[in-house]
């Protein structure tokens, strides 16, 4: 029999190999603890969704038991992976372009839909031109790593996505790292930077994936020219939604054609596949003939960016949707709170709902799910575990009474399990 009390269910156990193991006794030593029945949190990871994406789906477990859940977990905001006209369109480009090109989009992997939606973002952000990226993690990782040399500084935000993160860690620059959304702290660091260091770039998420807060980007803009720094927003969780045509952060704080790299991911909001980068033509052209993740990855499949090329047209016109959602993110929020709830300082889509107790989190995620709630559970390495959560995501087409639903059941759990009263 298995002592669970000498298993190790920390995450960070399990990164490196120890003195005198073999390479993949780690992976034994992980399967034990996941084999064991204790609760880890990844019971939940790798379910089945049975059905295009919709606020009520059907899931499949790992033992092969199907439940229907309310779907509170998915970045597809709009609804619009499912929207008709965005399926209509990809599946006319399906029927003449075929799966996929074939090729590397400097080669022959481009299409005019490819240029189509290229031309889109950059009108969407005020820019002169955008480049796409066949994934969204790609994108930052290529971005910067082209970017960003030795000789460079690299300043983040803590919250920054780890796309981000890891992409100037490759770039080889230096790498300087500000507590989140502190502006003292940030001007602290630039002051410091030596004059010598020219090549600076400044990088923040638009809306920070794990608490939904945006980043003040107009302190950050203003500090920026201050001290000479280029100004990159990864807008993943804003596009679509922040803004008040719904053109992300940017609009948001009145700086639309004033941010130097304005970054995504097509996979969220706009439901698609892929990432993006729009900004200066010479900039963007660099990143063609520098940037590893776009130069020596096969570009993005015809179908998915005709979808896209309907998706922007929409969000151009802001006739996504987007009030109708937000409208249901207060309705949610409001309801939550006059629960008892701990929902942090979100500004959009994405709310956190805190639990700070690794063990009530588990706990509560399992009975969620087998009570026909799906959520997404949220602890180390993606935030510290003293402020462990569960993120609950919003989509437009949520109806009120399924809101109404989930807060009934959410509220009955966080009793069960003592979080609050």
């Amino acid at each position: 029999m298995i002592d669970l009390n000498k298993l190790d269910t920390r995450f960070e156990s399990y990164f490196e190999t120890l003195e005198n193991e073999h390479l993949f006794d780690k992976t034994l030593r992980l399967d034990k603890t996941l084999s064991s029945g204790i609760l880890t949190g990844v019971e939940a990871l790798g379910l089945i969704t049975e059905n295009k994406t919709s606020p009520i789906s059907e899931l499949t477990d790992k033992n092969g038991q199907k439940m229907k859940v309310i779907m509170l977990g998915s970045n597809s905001y709009l609804n619009l992976s499912a929207n008709q006209q965005v399926v209509d369109s990809a599946a006319k480009a399906l029927e003449k372009f075929g799966l996929g090109t074939g090729a590397v989009s400097n080669y022959a992997g481009i299409t005019r839909l490819h240029k189509e939606l290229e031309r889109k973002i950059a009108e969407f952000y005020n820019t002169e031109d955008a480049i796409l990226y066949p994934s969204g993690y790609g994108a930052n990782i290529g971005i910067i790593s082209a970017l960003c040399s030795k000789n460079d500084v690299i300043i983040c935000d803590s919250a920054n996505h780890a796309s981000i993160m890891d992409g100037a860690r490759l770039s080889g620059a230096e790498i300087k790292i500000y507590p989140h959304r502190n502006m003292k702290y940030l001007e602290k660091i630039l002051n410091e930077i030596p004059e010598s260091k020219k090549g600076r770039l400044l990088i923040t998420d638009g809306v920070f994936s794990m608490d939904g807060d945006m980043a003040p980007l107009d302190e950050i803009y203003e500090l920026s020219k201050k001290y000479g720094c280029a100004v990159m927003v990864d807008d993943a969780h804003g596009v679509g939604i922040t803004g008040k045509t719904g053109r992300g952060t940017a609009e948001h704080y009145n700086l639309l054609g004033k941010i130097d790299l304005n970054a995504g991911m097509l996979s969220k909001t706009p439901g698609g596949l892929g990432g993006y980068c729009a900004g200066k033509r010479e900039v963007v052209q660099f990143l063609r003939l520098y940037s590893r993740t776009y130069f020596f990855s096969t570009s993005l499949p015809p179908a998915i960016v005709a979808g896209l090329n309907t998706v922007f047209d929409l969000m151009l016109k802001d006739e996504a949707g987007r009030s109708e959602l937000m409208e249901k993110v207060s309705y949610f929020k409001d309801s939550l709170t006059k629960a008892g709830f701990n929902i942090g300082h979100s500004q959009s889509a994405i709310i956190p709902l805190m639990v700070c107790n690794e063990d009530i989190l588990f706990k509560m995620h399992k009975h969620l799910l087998k009570s026909g709630i799906y959520t997404n559970i949220v602890t180390y390495p993606a935030v510290r575990r003293k402020e462990c959560r569960l993120r609950i995501c919003v989509m437009k087409d949520l109806e009120y009474s399924d809101i109404d639903k989930a807060v009934e059941i959410i509220t009955e759990t966080g009793k069960k399990f003592g979080l609050i009263d």
